[in-house]
């Protein structure tokens, strides 16, 4: 930050406080998504946990999808992403139930399906979140896609932007038994 704030110094305002404040904010939030994604990983039983995750946020993005496209006719919030609805998030937030619940049972030792039914929805809800961040800046931005690296993806932040904020709120709100 010290760095970013001297370079405004230096570079005559060239660089900008709301670049270096823009710069900042990406390296945080990349980082912060990335850092308990790993913190994730290495914890106890990790490999249990990260996949959890990633397959209700999977299942959250597809039954969304599948959802929406089915039986859509409310918008959820056109300004920011018009093509979401709120069948849609209903239909994501059923299949990330379905899929914690998968888990549950396949190891009630590690996850009760008490636990599991409200981890379920909250993934579910915090990935919809992530995604309409994400809109939402590209919006701010007038771009359509974050990059080409995968043509008709809308780039590479549109395949991490819900999990980016998944995996901090889950350890942040501490709802994953992870250290």
């Amino acid at each position: 930050m010290l760095l970013l704030l001297a370079a405004t110094v230096l570079s005559k305002n060239k660089l900008t406080i709301d670049h270096a404040a823009l710069c900042l904010l990406g390296v945080v939030y990349l980082g912060a998504g990335f850092y308990f994604m790993a913190a994730t990983r290495m914890a106890e039983n990790g490999l249990f946990w990260t996949l959890l995750v990633f397959v209700c946020i999977w299942a959250n993005d597809s039954g969304a999808y599948f959802t929406g496209y089915a039986v859509g006719k409310h918008k959820l919030w056109p300004a920011i992403s018009p093509n979401k609805t709120i069948e849609g998030a209903f239909g994501g937030v059923l299949f990330s139930v379905i899929a914690v619940v998968i888990f549950s049972f396949s190891a009630p030792h590690l996850l009760s399906l008490g636990t599991a039914l409200p981890l379920g929805v909250f993934i579910s809800v915090a990935a919809q979140l992530g995604d309409l961040i994400q809109s939402a800046y590209k919006r701010a931005r007038n771009v359509k896609d974050t990059g080409n690296l995968f043509p008709g993806h809308g780039g590479v932040l549109d395949r991490v932007d819900s999990w980016l904020v998944v995996f901090p709120l889950l350890h942040l709100l501490r709802l994953l038994p992870v250290t």
